[in-house]
C-alpha cells in the first residue's frame, strides 16, 4: 500500500472528511480491491449490512423533447418515428397495476415537451393520487421543474408548491449529468447549466421536498471532472441536507451522438461507486442502479460500498434506449437472493428509506 492510500485509509477508518485531491488520488489508484474495502468501512459506519430496495415502477411519459442533448438516444422531436407522449389515463391504468402488484413508488420523468401545457403535470399527479392514493409518486428531475417554471410563468418554488398539492412526494436526481460546464457543453449544450442545476434542486431542498442526486459517467468527462462533481454535490449537501441517495449512472454509448464515447468498464463503475461512497460521507445512500450497470456489476458493487439496488423498476426506456441489455424489469425475489448470495441482508424500504421489511 502505498503512503498516499495508507493516508487515505487512516481517515477513513477514523470516520474523516477526505478532500478532492485525495479522491482524485483514489481515481488513479490501481488497487481497486484496496479502493473497496475503504468504501466498505464506510459503508459499514452508516449502513451495517442492509441492503434496501423497493417495489416500484418507471413510467416515462413522453420521450418528445426540446433539448437534443447528445448523450441520450431517449428523446425524439414530434414527427419523428418512434415518438410518443402517454395518455394520462393511460399512465393512471399503469399506476394501479402498479399498486395492484404491491408497488409502494410511481417513478416518473420524460422529455420537455413543447405543447403540453403545465397544467397537463398537476392533472396527471392529481389523477395518480385519486387513483392510488397509497403510491408515493417520485417524479421530474431539476430540468423539467425548470422547464414548468418557464412555461406556467411561476418561480421554481410556486411550481414545486403546485406539484406538492397535487401529489407529488419527492424528486429522482437525474439532469445533474456532469456539472462541470466544458463537459456539459459537449454533450448536452442545451439543457440548463450545472450552476442552475444546483440552484434549482436547492430551492427544491429548501421547499422541503427529498432528492436523490446523480453522476452521469462515462463519455467525454475526466476524472477531475467526477471529483468536481462529487465535490458539487457534498457542499450542497452540507447546506441544505435534501440528498436521499447517490446514483453514478453509467453512460450507455449505442444510438447517442457523443464521440469517441465508449461506454464503462466494470472496474471503473465498481471503482466510481467506491469512491463515491468514501467521499460522498454526508449523504447516507449510494445506490447501484442495475438497469445501466447490468445485474453481475451491480451485486458484485456491494462488496464496494454500495448498500441500495433500487427497486424493481418495470418497463424503463432511457436507459434501454441506449443500448441498456439489462432485463425490463426484475421480481422482488430475484433482487433479495442478488443481495443474499452478496452475502448481505434485504430490506424492503419505501421511497423515503423508511424500512418496511427486513427479508431473511
Amino acid at each position: 500500500m502505498t503512503d498516499q492510500l495508507a493516508a487515505i485509509r487512516a481517515k477513513v477508518e477514523r470516520g474523516e472528511r477526505i478532500d478532492n485531491a485525495e479522491a482524485l488520488q483514489l481515481f488513479e489508484c490501481r488497487d481497486l480491491l484496496a479502493i473497496g474495502e475503504l468504501a466498505v468501512i464506510a459503508n459499514r459506519r452508516l449502513n451495517g449490512d442492509k441492503v434496501y430496495f423497493n417495489v416500484n415502477r418507471h413510467i416515462n411519459y413522453t420521450n418528445i423533447c426540446v433539448n437534443r442533448c447528445t448523450f441520450c438516444a431517449f428523446s425524439k422531436e414530434g414527427p419523428e418515428e418512434g415518438a410518443y407522449t402517454l395518455a394520462i389515463d393511460e399512465m393512471v391504468e399503469r399506476a394501479r397495476e402498479a399498486a395492484g402488484c404491491g408497488a409502494t413508488e410511481i417513478h416518473m420523468v420524460g422529455g420537455l415537451h413543447p405543447d403540453l401545457p403545465f397544467e397537463f403535470y398537476p392533472e396527471l399527479l392529481g389523477r395518480i393520487k385519486s387513483a392510488c392514493p397509497e403510491l408515493h409518486i417520485k417524479a421530474f428531475t431539476a430540468v423539467e421543474i425548470d422547464y414548468f417554471a418557464k412555461l406556467s410563468g411561476l418561480s421554481v418554488a410556486d411550481v414545486v408548491a403546485r406539484l406538492r398539492e397535487a401529489g407529488l412526494g419527492s424528486m429522482p436526481g437525474g439532469g445533474a449529468e456532469i456539472l462541470g460546464q466544458e463537459v456539459r457543453d459537449k454533450i448536452c449544450p442545451e439543457k440548463i447549466s450545472g450552476a442552475r442545476w444546483l440552484e434549482v434542486i436547492g430551492q427544491i431542498h429548501r421547499a422541503g421536498l427529498k432528492t436523490n442526486c446523480t453522476m452521469l459517467f462515462g463519455h467525454l468527462e475526466t476524472y477531475a471532472d467526477r471529483v468536481e462533481h462529487l465535490s458539487h454535490l457534498r457542499d450542497l449537501q452540507d447546506r441544505t441536507g435534501g440528498f436521499q441517495a447517490f446514483i453514478p449512472l453509467a453512460f450507455q454509448p449505442d444510438n447517442t451522438r457523443v464521440p469517441g464515447a465508449k461506454g464503462v468498464g466494470g472496474v471503473d463503475a465498481l471503482k466510481t461507486l467506491a469512491i463515491s461512497r468514501i467521499f460522498l460521507d454526508n449523504i447516507r445512500h449510494i445506490k447501484a442502479y442495475w438497469v445501466m450497470l447490468g445485474l453481475k456489476i451491480a451485486q458484485v458493487s456491494l462488496a464496494f460500498g454500495v448498500n441500495d439496488l433500487d427497486g424493481t423498476v418495470v418497463e424503463e426506456k432511457i436507459g434501454h434506449d441506449a443500448g441498456a441489455d439489462s432485463p425490463q424489469a426484475m421480481g422482488k425475489e430475484q433482487l433479495c437472493g442478488l443481495i443474499r448470495n452478496a452475502g448481505r441482508v434485504p430490506v424492503e424500504r419505501d421511497t423515503l428509506y423508511n424500512e418496511l421489511r427486513t427479508i431473511g
